[in-house]
């Protein structure tokens, strides 16, 4: 069962690279306030490289913006504001809408930031058509019945839909249960997406376990449990995240945990995901690298991109991500050559994506700059195996802006 998950998520990606874009209303509209027309390379030629940048560690701490990530974005930008290359915001967030994130970014970076640019950890949902006409239940925190349909979802039931509709299935907080009795739903539920942590962990691992355990109808006894499951899509599996306090905060891998173990501490068998996405599944990177091409094309660029800079502060996931999608890169061209395949320029898919870890997040250290960065102990999910070069940062910088001068560099751009 190991990799059904990480294969779901390939066979998304692999789906994508086959169409010229996802199903997305809006995603290829005009990507607003984006690169002058001139390049800042050695020559004044088009850039032929993008920046994938993680927010939270990287950006801001909480509400609060880095201060070396408003000098970075003054390198990035001309005069006028505008980049000058193209720019992806690829965040594990999820429990907001991308426009409020856009505005969020905006305000933090002192430059206008579309919502085309910001990649939620669910973002790629979009993809996973064959589930928008399923009921699903949906669990998160923020607007996750409105960030559902927006995904393409038709038919959706929330956590506290589906407590008032049984009343008697939440115990713990006997406070809340409702005073009336709301009709239940006669449309079984057919899957599970999970956004991110909720807020009332308990609630929800108990719901969810209903779910799984009565095949989409908790309000029937008990019989045998069905297995395999009802397909579970889940966004985000970082254990942990950088806000503003001093040590790292638990995020959605800690309650994906919880719900593993409770599921085989009932069942005896293994809890499987129909996929995982967000960081570091490969299909975000993908997509992500689908983002940054079209603004290159929207800005007239003609240069191909040819290689992306992944900048982020979490080992586990923004550098195994970018290193397993650098491999997932390296291996497509090695097929394309054993193939005998040729494509224009203009359609080559980038070349590397080169991880940079800066040590203003989860990641920290306490004297100079460390070579090695390899994790002793294995923080990512059960079903990404560990293999200590994915976690191996292509470059350790101090911030976001020494990131940016970094790539500058190895660009020769200015």
């Amino acid at each position: 069962q190991g990799r059904m998950a990480l294969r779901g998520s390939l066979r998304a990606g692999r789906a994508l690279l086959r169409c010229p874009g996802p199903p997305s209303r809006g995603l290829c509209s005009r990507v607003r306030a984006q690169g002058s027309r001139g390049g800042g390379g050695a020559g004044g030629e088009p850039p032929a490289f993008g920046f994938l940048f993680d927010v939270d560690g990287v950006l801001v701490r909480g509400s609060q913006p880095l201060p070396a990530a408003r000098r970075a974005f003054q390198r990035l930008a001309d005069g006028d504001g505008r980049l000058r290359v193209p720019v992806v915001f690829l965040t594990n967030a999820g429990n907001c809408l991308p426009s409020a994130k856009a505005r969020e970014l905006s305000q933090a970076l002192e430059l206008q930031v579309s919502p085309e640019q910001v990649i939620l950890s669910h973002s790629p949902l979009q993809l996973f058509s064959q589930f928008h006409q399923r009921c699903m239940l949906v669990d998160g925190q923020g607007p996750v019945e409105e960030n559902a349909r927006n995904l393409g979802f038709k038919h959706v039931v929330t956590i506290e839909a589906l407590r008032k509709a049984y009343p008697l299935l939440d115990m713990v907080d006997l406070s809340r249960r409702p005073k009336e009795l709301f009709p239940n739903s006669s449309q079984n539920l057919a899957g599970v997406i999970l956004f991110g942590e909720p807020v009332r962990w308990e609630t929800s691992l108990q719901l969810i376990t209903d779910v799984l355990l009565s095949n989409g109808n908790p309000g029937e006894e008990l019989q045998d449990v069905p297995y395999p499951h009802l397909p579970i899509l889940a966004c985000n599996m970082d254990l942990l995240w950088m806000a503003e306090a001093k040590m790292p905060r638990l995020g959605h891998g800690t309650f994906l945990l919880c719900l593993e173990s409770i599921y085989k501490k009932v069942t005896g068998r293994e809890l499987k995901y129909e996929a995982l996405i967000g960081k570091p599944s490969p299909v975000t990177y993908r997509y992500a690298q689908y983002l940054i091409q079209q603004q290159a094309e929207k800005q007239g660029w003609k240069a191909p991109i040819r290689h992306l800079y992944a900048v982020g502060d979490n080992p586990m996931s923004d550098i195994y991500g970018a290193n397993l999608y650098n491999n997932y890169l390296k291996a497509a061209q090695q097929n394309q050559v054993q193939a005998g395949l040729k494509r224009s320029p203009q359609a080559a898919s980038p070349q590397c994506c080169q991880s940079i870890l800066v040590c203003t997040g989860v990641y920290r250290h306490n004297s100079d700059v460390p070579k090695k960065t390899a994790q002793t102990v294995f923080h990512g999910h059960r079903d990404f195996c560990f293999d200590p070069s994915l976690v191996e940062a292509s470059y350790v910088v101090q911030d976001v802006d020494h990131a940016v001068q970094l790539a500058f560099k190895k660009e020769n751009w200015s």
